[in-house]
């Protein structure tokens, strides 16, 4: 990887935190950026869907089943708009889910960049398995 091309992964990963900063959810926030052609085509954070009362979480601090993960919602934008994520790369600040993992596949993504793993990596191995190229970058929040 060039040095031009990590200077851009590590700024559209710190665009992709400041996004999960809008999220409403206690437990974690998620950020996510969808970029093709060196623009930004779409962003999402994890949050309840549409029409929902912003509060992800249960008395008990559970997450609420329906809440939606940061790229889901970045994936459903674009499927609402005239874009298309075919070949494009996801900027999120925690790996996919096994869950989301199948839809950033289906989306066409082909690359992933993220910050943190996320605790179970049956989404990454899919992901792997799948021909998409992912790239950890840590350190993303010190910057």
């Amino acid at each position: 990887m060039s040095k031009k091309q990590e200077r851009y992964d590590r700024a559209y990963l710190r665009m992709a935190r400041e996004w999960g900063k809008l999220s409403h959810c206690k437990r974690k926030q998620v950020g996510a950026i969808i970029v093709k052609d060196r623009m930004i085509i779409s962003d999402g954070y994890n949050g309840t869907p549409t029409g929902f009362e912003n509060k992800c979480e249960d008395e008990d601090n559970i997450t609420k089943w329906y809440v939606l993960h940061a790229e889901a919602n970045a994936i459903l934008k674009v499927a609402s708009s005239t874009q298309s994520c075919n070949g494009a790369t996801l900027y999120i600040t925690l790996s996919p889910c096994k869950e989301c993992s199948k839809l950033v596949h289906q989306a066409g993504i082909k690359r992933v960049v993220y910050s943190r793993a996320y605790k179970d990596d049956e989404g990454l191995q899919f992901l792997a398995k799948a021909g998409v190229e992912l790239l950890h970058l840590e350190n993303i929040e010190e910057e």
